[in-house]
């Protein structure tokens, strides 16, 4: 009886440590960029579904912008193609285009289905919705890699009017041109650019590292903190390299542009998302301006 009666004391502390993060992140956004292992194992998938039920159900309000990388690439091979990266980006011809449409709309759909689930009010939505995300073609260093999207402007009246009505966003990266021609979008580039038109406090990217590390090869150096000028100074001076640098780039321009703290977390470890806003270390790495107090 006694150690069922300290478990119950050990969960209610729990609760109670957690309490000012809860006051502090009280009716702020929360923009969560859902890809890498997370969207592929069944038990990730409905560990962060938790997390953002249960973000939502203590008075946040988040956003999931969504990816479906591996998932595209796999219908694009039953297709007969390989699919083709420059610099990390897809080379998204008419095909793939169709594809990447497909599938996103699946993943969206299924998303919305497991939040609703949880008891949580969710709208699936992509970048075509409410003119929300405007594009051009993207080049790479001078190259057209086909459909794939540069964002020029982010139209939040959508989002704004669901998390008013208590609802969760849940968003495809998929924008127009002017013309109406749609697009496939980095969904860290939309993430990034959604949660700076919507003042979000936080931006959260599920990724499939334990964050930034001073060595890469040891997770003991993982950095819990960032200001700004120290993220610059890692880049410049060569300890990220490879897919991280976009990541952490993506980072610094979200807080440049008026995000409170950007997050990049590793969507293995199962509640990440709640172990990271509602504990003092929290388990990834958290970028913040200069001069602002950890």
């Amino acid at each position: 009886m006694n150690d069922e009666l300290n478990e119950v004391v050990t969960k209610a502390q729990v609760l109670v440590d957690a309490l000012p993060y809860i006051q502090k992140f009280n009716n702020k956004i929360v923009v969560v960029k859902y890809g890498g292992s997370a969207m592929l194992d069944d038990k990730l998938k409905n560990s962060v579904i938790q997390d953002v039920a249960l973000l939502k159900l203590v008075g946040m309000h988040p956003v999931i912008v969504h990816g479906g990388g591996k998932e595209i690439s796999k219908w694009v091979k039953l297709l007969g193609k390989e699919p083709q990266f420059v610099e990390g980006l897809r080379v998204t011809d008419e095909d793939t285009m169709e594809v990447a449409e497909m599938v996103l709309g699946k993943v969206n759909k299924n998303l919305v289905q497991m939040l609703q689930e949880n008891g949580i009010k969710a709208v699936g939505l992509s970048g075509k919705d409410g003119g929300m995300l405007n594009v051009e073609k993207k080049l790479v260093n001078g190259q057209d890699i086909g459909f794939v999207g540069n964002l020029k402007n982010v139209n939040t009246g959508i989002i704004d009017t669901l998390i008013q009505d208590g609802y969760v966003p849940v968003i495809a990266p998929i924008g127009l041109d002017d013309t109406f021609q749609p697009y496939n979008i980095n969904a860290d580039d939309a993430a990034c650019a959604i949660a700076a038109a919507l003042g979000a406090e936080k931006l959260a990217f599920l990724t499939d590292i334990e964050g930034v590390c001073m060595d890469p090869k040891d997770p003991g150096t993982l950095l819990s903190f960032l200001t700004l000028s120290d993220a610059e100074r890692l880049i410049r001076e060569g300890y990220v390299g490879g897919g991280m640098i976009p990541k952490l780039k993506n980072c610094i321009d979200a807080v440049k542009a008026g995000v409170s703290r950007v997050h990049i977390l590793d969507g293995r470890k199962e509640h990440c998302l709640l172990l990271e806003f509602y504990t003092p270390k929290g388990v990834g790495t958290a970028i913040i301006a200069d001069g602002e107090n950890v």
